[in-house]
């Protein structure tokens, strides 16, 4: 503690001090002033030093603090119940390092997040890039003009594929960074509906899948491009999942909590064990199409989530599914 040139400076000066008053004293009152003078400076002085050594161990607590929490070391508990300036000082200290620890434990899973990503990407552009490859030899050897044309037809399906994962995964990373600003406007749930339904009106027909929309004068609060795609990629997999002949049905609710849209199918359902994961990154059911990649429902529900909304799902094997994407009124 004596290191510190400005303790040393101020006992210094207190000493000084004490040696003056006591020997004015004894020049004006005798003996008695000079002992009592010496013995009160001398006590000022020492409690002076005591209460500045405690300070400057507190300090020094602090700074082998903030030495554990710079090199990355499990930094102790250094909150106390005492008042005064030093306890605010180490209570600011512990939130700011506290939300700095908590910033680092959020990169290092942000990381290893990225590092899963990049391998998942890397997985599902695989099997495309290898049938490109292997098409493209083919068409360099092959000289039947109808085989050409097919190999052709297979090398654009693939890179149609491949264009749809690369834009989707682009837009999951831009939901997950935070960078999307949904613009809500109220709009009529019917036009809604029928703007997302129509796409699939040729590919239905095909199936011969009965549609009903049961039309409902309710407005829904929502960034319309942005939930069309959310409700387009849900009704997609209803599609996939309804044999020959099957229903789709499209229904609107209100209430005083939410507006909700509910998508119905007769299809196949999904396992019980699989409800709680189907709207994970690449996850595919055992009911999943060849073609699924697995990240149709991972972005419906990262867009209505971002939104205040949520999606809750009732299924039973063998008889169909029930979506319900629900937008909160109020944020709760």
């Amino acid at each position: 503690m004596l290191k510190n040139k400005d303790l040393r400076i101020m006992i210094l000066l207190a000493a000084a001090l004490t040696a003056v008053a006591s020997i004015c004293g004894y020049a004006l009152c005798g003996i008695s002033a000079f002992f009592l003078l010496l013995v009160v400076g001398v006590t000022i002085t020492c409690g002076f030093v005591f209460i500045t050594k405690r300070r400057y161990e507190n300090i020094s607590v602090l700074n082998l603090y903030l030495e554990k929490v710079l090199s990355g070391g499990e930094p102790p508990n250094i909150l106390d119940q005492e008042e005064g300036e030093l306890s605010i000082l180490k209570t600011n200290i512990y939130k700011a390092t506290s939300t700095l620890c908590h910033q680092k434990d959020l990169l290092s899973k942000d990381k290893v997040a990225m590092a899963n990503a990049i391998a998942d990407i890397s997985h599902q552009l695989k099997t495309p890039l290898t049938s490109m490859i292997v098409m493209n030899d083919l068409l360099m050897t092959e000289e039947d003009k109808q085989k050409r044309e097919e190999f052709l037809k297979t090398q654009s399906n693939q890179l149609d594929r491949m264009n749809w994962l690369i834009q989707t995964l682009l837009k999951l990373s831009k939901f997950d960074a935070g960078t999307i600003a949904m613009k809500s406007e109220i709009i009529n749930a019917d036009d809604l509906i029928s703007e997302l339904i129509n796409p699939f009106e040729i590919q239905m027909e095909l199936k011969n899948i009965t549609y009903h929309h049961e039309n409902r004068n309710m407005q829904v609060k929502c960034d319309k491009n942005w939930t069309i795609e959310a409700l387009q990629n849900i009704v997609k997999n209803c599609i996939e999942h309804i044999d020959e002949g099957g229903k789709l049905e499209i229904t609107a609710h209100e209430t005083n909590i939410f507006t909700e849209i509910v998508i119905e199918d007769n299809g196949c359902g999904i396992p019980k064990d699989e409800i709680s994961h189907i709207f994970e990154r690449f996850y595919k059911g055992r009911n999943a199409s060849k073609d699924s990649v697995g990240i149709g429902l991972a972005l419906s529900k990262s867009i209505i989530t971002s939104q205040h909304g949520d999606i809750l799902v009732e299924s039973n094997e063998g008889e169909g599914t029930r979506f319900r994407v629900r937008f909160y009124k109020t944020i709760l």
